[in-house]
């Protein structure tokens, strides 16, 4: 076979859509990692990120401009302003959560978590860093095609109106209020300026054109054009995602190596000492007089981190390797107190899960729970089937 032959099979292959479960599976971890952690912020939010944070809207703005942070609550220091966005930023979480309008939702989820974090960048740890990377890359996936209302609505039961000249109310009612409303606030806040502006810009503009040829008569080739076009930057979207969540696990395990308290096995039980790490106190404790345990977790930790980029070729040693380092973020969480940054990098590694094993999830998960009916025994006594 030559290569001639084989360009349209490659073609196929990069312009479908892979991996819809995982990114399903990324969209509503990510989502429920942004909302638990604004809602657990909720009450100290103005300290944290509003009018009343240490840093103040002078200095923050000063810093904005060296490091060149985008943030729409750079606009304003008031509270009222801070308000409308946060709550927006969670109202989104939660719509990408569900799967609601998930390519409106997702930019706005973006731009809202960008905003709120990029305003005190000074109090952010490993898990805000993960999490705005990774809201980046969500945006250009195709998250919604399974386990979403997006999903529910494109089903061939759904009514979906084509013809141009029907009313306006028995088309995409709520799609072309949030194009439009999206639209003109892009024009009072942004203008024509360049940079992140112009990049929502060219999002909104695709978004529209989508929608133009999808109730086009005659625009089979367009569309089957701008679905392959969408296809592969989903496939380029989780493959990015896919190299940086081994670029961090990679780093990290290296550098614990270079460490001498990692390298002589004791690196866990200084963290179990920091009252910062503590918030069980007892099981902590227990933990750090085994020393035996301590330094196995130590050196499994490294080994685990450093091996797992080159467990990704083998499918059955990359699932078991996967498992473990799920149950480690999972006692992160509880042990060290530091949940957001474990559940997001869960959430990340939801994206090498196997297919067979997400499909079996959701048909346990969606199969409706038959009800035991109670009959009537030839004896007369009731009975369950």
């Amino acid at each position: 076979m030559n290569t001639v032959t084989r360009i349209p099979a490659v073609l196929r292959a990069v312009c479908t859509t892979r991996a819809p479960y995982q990114a399903a599976v990324f969209r509503i971890g990510l989502a429920l990692v942004i909302a638990a952690f604004l809602l657990r912020e909720w009450p100290h939010r103005r300290v944290l990120y509003g009018d009343r944070s240490p840093l103040s809207f002078e200095m923050a703005l000063d810093m904005a401009r060296l490091d060149g942070a985008f943030s729409v609550l750079h606009w304003s220091g008031g509270r009222a302003w801070f308000e409308i966005v946060y709550a927006l930023t969670i109202a989104s979480a939660l719509a990408v959560l569900v799967g609601w309008r998930t390519r409106t939702m997702s930019v706005l989820l973006m731009v809202g978590l960008m905003s709120v974090e990029n305003r005190n960048p000074l109090v952010g740890d490993g898990g805000d860093n993960v999490l705005r990377i990774m809201v980046i890359y969500l945006v250009f996936t195709r998250c919604a095609q399974v386990w979403s209302l997006d999903a529910r609505r494109a089903r061939p039961g759904h009514p979906r109106p084509k013809d141009p000249k029907a009313p306006l109310c028995t088309r995409d009612t709520t799609g072309i209020a949030l194009w439009v409303t999206t639209g003109l606030f892009l024009l009072v806040a942004f203008g024509w300026d360049t940079g992140w502006p112009l990049v929502l810009w060219l999002m909104w503009a695709i978004q529209g054109l989508w929608y133009a040829v999808d109730r086009a008569r005659s625009g089979t080739e367009a569309r089957a054009l701008l679905d392959a076009g969408a296809a592969m930057l989903h496939n380029a979207a989780m493959l990015t995602i896919a190299i940086q969540v081994c670029l961090i696990y990679a780093t990290s395990g290296w550098y614990k190596v270079q460490g001498s308290r990692w390298q002589e096995g004791s690196a866990l039980h200084y963290v179990l000492e920091l009252e910062y790490f503590t918030p069980w106190p007892g099981l902590s404790a227990f933990l750090a007089a085994h020393t035996v345990l301590v330094l196995l977790l130590s050196y499994g930790t490294v080994a685990l981190q450093v091996a797992f980029p080159f467990t990704l070729a083998n499918r059955r040693i990359k699932n078991a390797l996967l498992a473990v380092m799920i149950l480690e973020h999972a006692g992160i969480a509880v042990l060290l107190g530091i949940p957001f940054f474990s559940l997001a990098m869960i959430a990340c590694d939801a994206v090498f899960l196997p297919t067979a094993f997400l499909v079996w999830l959701g048909a346990r998960c969606t199969r409706p729970r038959r009800r035991p009916t109670v009959v009537e025994s030839p004896t007369g006594a009731p009975a369950t089937v």
